[in-house]
């Protein structure tokens, strides 16, 4: 297929030069795409769009009144990451990722880094995700963030940005694992021949992180699903059924004397571990929030007496939020006196008044984003915003200014992808996933997500975006 026509703009495009040249590491890929035809490149496409249907791949829309379940669209163009561009992501996350465990560990316990100064403490203690039942806690093994998918964006400087952390449920795994089966058929002797990295070990990498939370030698693993109406349903019972252990809902368990069973066909069944895909406050009724139905009664004393291990652990949330996420270069100095590898985007928080006013006078340049929203909501992109739309965030942040953060709008990455009209340049993130057992683990792949729209800065598959398979050259 063609690719002479082929713009990278002004952005920083994954596969070719400014000057149109291949780079190195997809000049065999591009031998490849040059060699099939347009034809031959649909069929891949729509063959690869039937097998994510075939395999349930689905995924619903919160907020969608059509109530459809939608396929995650799988670009048939894989992103190619060369290794030594790796490394630096792999060593920069395991930095990250230490970090936010030992500020998790502390501010639920000693609160040395507020005391100290380092972080504005009401930033902390006020945060809705701060869960006060969790303090003086410490998790099985020490480990509170067991699973991190961590965003990053590639910018025209060709550098790679921290765009946020996801400590508490971080989905999409298993869309990186089927999508990598779904391309490897597309590809099978360049992929082979490339020398990808593998990632098909990640259930067995998974279950091995959480046994290792229990003591006993046999533990007994479970995945905690909301049920079948969650958006991620379909990744609960990939995950449960790869790893070869029992998914459940709250309905499914008891506790007696602190005591967590399955209630099973042949009585209860005493259970160790739960991979909990339920948010914190939803986990447990008596503890947290009273009006969950989808939690456990008693699940957090059982947690405290320390009969079961979860993870990530009930508190990981308040790491995630986009206003502690400007002071993770400090928390990285703080706690280990290192110097960030990876780099944050500069950050604006409108809770401090010199900042809050450059925002406002500046919020058509910048991404405004709500310190507590995910997937893409509560956002305001001000280039590509009205100035009705201006003026309706500039009111939101006056009225409150602590739930709102401010970034310059970065040139996000392209990498070609495949569209009705030919190969197109489209805007990419990254979100590699790590695991956190007896040491710190990157996973030599991603979910590279990708804003179908051309033009769109938006790669959240809620609002329309996509992904493509992510391959790590040895």
């Amino acid at each position: 297929m063609k690719t002479e026509g082929y713009k990278s703009g002004e952005h920083y495009d994954e596969m070719f030069t400014p000057e149109g040249e291949t780079r190195a590491h997809y000049l065999e890929f591009c031998e490849t795409l040059k060699k099939n035809t347009a034809k031959k490149m649909h069929h891949l496409q729509f063959a690869a769009n039937q097998t994510q249907r075939s395999m349930g791949m689905t995924f619903n829309v919160y907020h969608d009144n059509q109530g459809l379940e939608k396929i995650l669209h799988l670009d048939i163009i894989p992103r190619i990451i060369p290794n030594e561009e790796w490394k630096k992501i792999e060593a920069g996350l395991k930095q990250r990722t230490n970090a936010l465990n030992m500020f998790l560990q502390d501010i639920y316990n000693e609160r040395r880094i507020l005391n100290d100064g380092i972080i504005p403490s009401e930033l902390i203690l006020n945060s809705k995700d701060y869960l006060e039942p969790c303090v003086g806690l410490t998790p099985p093994k020490g480990i509170w963030c067991h699973i991190t998918g961590t965003d990053l964006v590639k910018s025209k400087d060709g550098e790679y940005y921290i765009l946020e952390d996801n400590l508490r449920c971080p989905s999409g795994v298993s869309y990186m694992l089927e999508s990598r089966e779904i391309i490897k058929r597309a590809y099978p002797k360049l992929f082979y021949k490339r020398g990808v990295m593998p990632v098909s070990d990640y259930p067995a990498k998974l279950l091995q992180m959480l046994q290792n939370l229990s003591n006993k030698a046999k533990p007994v693993v479970g995945v905690l699903t909301p049920g079948i109406y969650n958006s991620a349903y379909y990744e609960h019972s990939y995950l449960a059924l790869q790893m070869g252990v029992e998914l459940v809902s709250g309905v499914d368990l008891i506790v007696e004397n602190k005591i967590v069973y399955m209630q099973t066909t042949q009585g209860l069944q005493q259970i160790d571990v739960l991979y909990r895909r339920i948010d914190d406050t939803f986990l447990d009724p008596l503890a947290f929030n009273p009006d969950s139905m989808l939690g456990v009664p008693g699940l957090f004393e059982a947690y405290k007496a320390g009969n079961i291990a979860l993870a990530n652990a009930p508190g990981t949330g308040v790491a995630d939020d986009k206003a502690v996420y400007a002071y993770v270069p400090k928390i990285i100095k703080y706690y280990l006196n290192e110097e960030p590898i990876l780099n944050n985007v500069p950050t604006y928080l409108c809770r401090e008044e010199n900042d809050r006013n450059y925002v406002l006078e500046n919020i058509h340049e910048l991404v405004v984003k709500e310190t507590n929203a995910a997937g893409g909501y509560g956002m305001l992109i001000g280039p590509k915003a009205t100035e009705e739309e201006h003026e309706k965030f500039r009111e939101l942040i006056k009225n409150n200014p602590t739930n709102y953060i401010a970034q310059p709008t970065l040139s996000l990455s392209t990498v070609p992808t495949l569209t009705e009209d030919g190969i197109e340049g489209r805007h990419v993130d990254l979100r590699p996933y790590i695991l956190y057992g007896k040491e710190i683990e990157v996973i030599p792949g991603a979910l590279t997500r990708v804003a179908l729209k051309k033009g769109s800065l938006v790669v959240n598959s809620s609002q329309g975006g996509g992904s493509k398979d992510t391959w790590v050259l040895y």
